[in-house]
C-alpha cells in the first residue's frame, strides 16, 4: 500500500543548504551516485567523489562543478574491492578533511559472474557490504566529531528476496548471482539497523533506502531474458535524477534528524523485509563481518 500512496504523493522537494558541510560519496563517477553529487553541490557543499576510476571521476568533477556552479569537488581513489585501497582512502580522507558530515555508501555491483575481491570476498557482498563496512568503521571518529552528520547507505527492493548465509557469505558452496545480489542488498539494510543503534546519543545517524528501479550501468550483467524484461518495463524505471532522490531525502531532509536505522522508497519510510527487521541477525552478521576484516567494532 505504501508503494500505492507514494505514486499520489507530490514529488519530494527542499531548499535546504549544506554550506560549511562536506559529502563523501561513494561511485559517484556515474548514475544515481553522479546525480545525488550534483544535488548536493548545488546545496554549497563540499563533494568528495570516491570511484575506482580515476579517469571517468575526474570527468564527473568537471561536469558536477559546472552544472552546479560548484567548484569544491573533488576526486580521490577508493576500490571498495580492496580493503588496501579503503585503508588508503580513509586514511588521506582523515589527514586532509577536517569534518565529514555526510558519507553516502552509494557504489555497488549487481548480478555480476562470480569474482572474488582482493580480499577473498564474494564480489557483491565484498564491494557491495564488505568494503562501505570497512570504509564507515575507518571514517567513523571523524564523523562523529563533526556531528550532527548521516550516513546513507544504497540498498535494494531486492533486499526481500535475499537471506544471509552465515555459514557461507561467500557462496562458494554455490553460486545464483540474483541470490547473491539480494544478499548483499539485505547486509546494507542489517548493517544500517546495527549502525543505527551504536551511534544512539553520538548525533550521527543511519539510513538504507530502496532508489527505485533505476536505468543505470548495473544493467550490463542482466541475463538475456532479464535485459527483454528490463526494457518493457522501462516506461515504469526512474531515470538517474529520480533515482537519486531518495538518497538526497535521507541525506538532507531536517524531520529525519532523530530517525534512524529506518528504510526509505519513494522520500518516505518504507517496509522493510522480516529478515531486514531481524535484530539477531543483524548483530550475527555485524560480528561476521567485523572477524573476515579483522577489525574490532563494538
Amino acid at each position: 500500500m505504501q508503494a500505492v500512496r507514494n505514486l499520489f504523493r507530490a514529488p519530494w522537494s527542499s531548499d535546504v543548504k549544506l554550506s560549511d558541510k562536506t559529502a563523501v560519496i561513494t561511485g559517484a563517477n556515474t548514475g544515481i551516485g553522479k546525480e545525488t553529487a550534483i544535488d548536493l553541490s548545488k546545496r554549497g557543499a563540499r563533494v568528495i567523489l570516491a570511484c575506482r576510476d580515476m579517469e571517468k571521476a575526474q570527468a564527473a568533477v568537471k561536469e558536477i562543478a559546472e552544472s552546479s556552479g560548484n567548484d569544491d569537488v573533488i576526486c580521490m581513489k577508493l576500490d571498495l574491492s580492496d580493503s588496501k585501497s579503503i585503508r588508503e582512502f580513509a586514511e588521506a580522507v582523515n589527514k586532509n578533511e577536517p569534518k565529514l558530515n555526510l558519507l553516502i555508501n552509494n557504489a555497488g555491483v549487481m548480478v555480476c559472474p562470480y569474482g572474488k575481491t582482493a580480499d577473498g570476498f564474494e564480489m557483491q557482498i565484498g564491494v557491495n557490504h564488505m568494503g562501505h563496512f570497512l570504509l564507515t568503521y575507518l571514517l567513523m571518529d571523524l564523523i562523529k566529531r563533526s556531528a550532527p552528520a548521516r550516513i546513507v547507505t544504497v540498498s535494494s527492493m531486492a533486499h526481500s528476496w535475499g537471506s544471509i548465509n552465515l555459514e557461507d557469505i561467500n557462496s562458494e558452496k554455490c553460486y545464483n548471482k540474483n541470490k547473491a545480489y539480494a544478499q548483499s542488498k539485505l547486509a546494507n539494510v542489517l548493517f544500517t539497523r546495527s549502525l543505527a543503534k551504536r551511534l544512539e546519543g553520538t548525533g550521527v545517524t543511519a539510513y538504507s533506502l530502496h532508489p527505485g528501479v533505476v536505468q543505470t550501468d548495473l544493467w550490463r550483467h542482466l541475463s538475456g531474458p532479464q535485459q527483454f524484461f528490463m526494457k518493457m518495463a522501462r516506461p515504469f524505471t526512474k531515470d538517474s535524477i529520480q533515482g537519486a532522490q531518495t538518497t538526497i531525502y535521507c541525506a538532507v531532509e531536517p524531520s529525519l534528524e532523530k530517525e534512524s536505522g529506518g528504510y526509505y522508497s519513494d522520500c518516505a519510510p518504507a517496509n522493510c523485509s522480516v529478515a531486514g527487521k531481524n535484530d539477531k541477525l543483524a548483530e550475527k552478521l555485524w560480528q561476521l563481518s567485523c572477524q573476515m576484516l579483522s577489525i574490532t567494532w563494538e
